[in-house]
């Protein structure tokens, strides 16, 4: 879900020389991923078949890491960076784009060179909240599962904008944001016993064995549904 919001990706299928070769390149990307995937998750399985007590995060590097060789951890570690390096490259690129293109949406000026400046300043704020937020030892899981339903909250309103002309991004905000909030307030907390509705505002007696029990997921399809929610009651009061 994230990397069909991952401007990153765009830019790379735009950069393509024609659809033959965009379709080539899709194809064997999907089709070296699928090995790579089952490689990882049955990694992960082993170890922790072989320590229940692993980091679910550093599982495959952890049954890789089990001998303790010195030279196979300095090749992860050169292969770790060189790949967390070309993601963040690609991923400051994407942001800078964006900034860019459609500042002028949120910062009149006509000088293109202004959005330029104003996109290294938004990376480096963006990169020091990263490091505060990395620094705290956040589950690598948990944060994928936010960014997640952030694109849950966004997937009905991007492709209903596709087909809707009349369509603005005053209401395509308001539902995604909608959205995001309905799914914020089910979203489990780190130990997925409870939530900011469930547990904490109200006590998890008052919920249903079916809702207390599958918080993530009433999460994801409350903020995706709720996009849809306030695009009909517009609609509707339009009319």
């Amino acid at each position: 879900a994230t990397n069909l919001f991952h401007q990153g990706n765009w830019q790379r299928v735009f950069a393509a020389k024609n659809n033959k070769v965009l379709k080539k390149s899709l194809l064997f990307s999907f089709i070296i991923i699928i090995p790579i995937v089952f490689f990882m998750g049955t990694t992960g399985i082993l170890a922790i078949s072989i320590d229940s007590n692993v980091n679910p995060d550093l599982a495959f590097f952890s049954i890789l890491l089990n001998d303790k060789n010195e030279l196979l951890s300095i090749i992860i570690i050169i292969l770790a960076l060189s790949l967390t390096i070309s993601t963040v490259d690609t991923l400051i690129n994407a942001i800078s784009s964006i900034i860019v293109v459609d500042g002028k949406k949120i910062y009149f000026e006509s000088n293109q060179k202004k959005y330029l400046w104003l996109s290294k300043v938004f990376v480096v704020i963006l990169a020091f909240c990263s490091f505060l937020i990395a620094s705290k030892g956040f589950s690598v899981l948990y944060l994928f599962l936010l960014a997640d339903l952030l694109c849950c909250a966004a997937v009905f309103t991007v492709f209903y904008g596709f087909y809707q002309k009349n369509f603005n991004e005053k209401k395509a905000i308001i539902s995604i944001l909608f959205g995001l909030f309905l799914g914020l307030l089910f979203f489990p907390s780190p130990d997925f016993l409870k939530s900011i509705l469930v547990g904490s505002l109200l006590p998890i007696d008052l919920f249903p064995k079916i809702i207390s029990s599958y918080l993530l997921f009433w999460s994801f399809l409350l903020a995706t549904v709720g996009p849809s929610i306030v695009i009909i009651a517009y609609d509707s009061f339009k009319r």
